[in-house]
């Protein structure tokens, strides 16, 4: 079995974000970067899996610039077997990664991909669902539990929603988007950043994929989000009534 896990850069959540006087993009210039949280969560429970079943392959890969080799060894180290950089230049748009995945994914024909339901810096939570679209192949999103068929050929699945947990069954090959609640990952040993640079890294281009990887949504300006002031304790409905209609004059 193998299980195909794309890992996404991202900004630290850590880190102070500043943008670029024209509002285009973000300053680069002393940010860290990492792998999205829930792409770490989604490795995370690949990882289990392997745990448990020792054949099965985890692979990790990412698009984009060569600097993204980063948070591959960073997969690496936390136990992924190997890993595939596809180098991209520019900003691609949720759909483009998903064609380009796609691509990876029918080069590599994995039996599941896990990914995070989104990234923490466009926040879209499209991508997953793009590529399973794609590949004509099952999806369960916002998954929060996940357990694998004693067969291997399917699995079942804890979804959020907002109206609680919905457990529904999924046939592989499928991809599944993982939720906060799923696991925690755990950390990355010193043994393991060691071992991560004896594994490989395979180094593709989109022209070796036959993808035409085209944005078809732009960025037109980044702002920040303005500060709100601090919210207030009230004793009870009447005054919670008052304060909406006379200060915050919504109702």
């Amino acid at each position: 079995m193998k299980i195909l896990v794309p890992l996404k850069r991202v900004p630290d959540s850590d880190t102070r974000i500043r943008l670029k006087a024209d509002g285009s993009g973000i300053e680069t210039d002393g940010v860290k970067f990492a792998v999205n949280p829930f792409d770490a969560i989604a490795l995370e429970e690949a990882l289990r899996l392997k745990e448990k079943d020792p054949s099965l392959e985890v692979v990790v890969v990412t698009v984009g610039r060569q600097e993204s080799v980063e948070q591959l060894r960073f997969g690496l180290a936390m136990g992924a077997d190997r890993a595939v950089l596809i180098l991209a230049t520019g900003t691609l748009d949720s759909l483009a990664v998903a064609k380009v995945l796609a691509a990876g994914f029918r080069r590599e024909k994995p039996d599941a991909v896990f990914m995070g339901k989104q990234a923490i810096d466009d926040d879209s939570n499209q991508t997953g669902q793009m590529l399973a679209a794609l590949l004509g192949i099952a999806q369960a999103t916002f998954v929060s539990k996940f357990e694998l068929d004693r067969s291997g050929d399917c699995a079942r699945c804890g979804r959020e929603t907002d109206a609680g947990i919905e457990m529904i069954e999924v046939s592989l090959p499928a991809v599944f988007t993982t939720d906060l609640r799923l696991n925690e990952p755990r950390y990355v040993s010193l043994p393991g950043i060691m071992r991560a640079k004896k594994k490989p890294i395979e180094e593709l281009d989109l022209l070796a994929l036959g993808v035409d990887a085209v944005s078809r949504t732009t960025v037109l300006k980044l702002e920040l989000a303005l500060r709100r002031k601090a919210g207030v304790r009230v004793k009870n409905v009447d005054e919670l009534i008052s304060k909406l209609r006379f200060e915050a004059k919504v109702i």
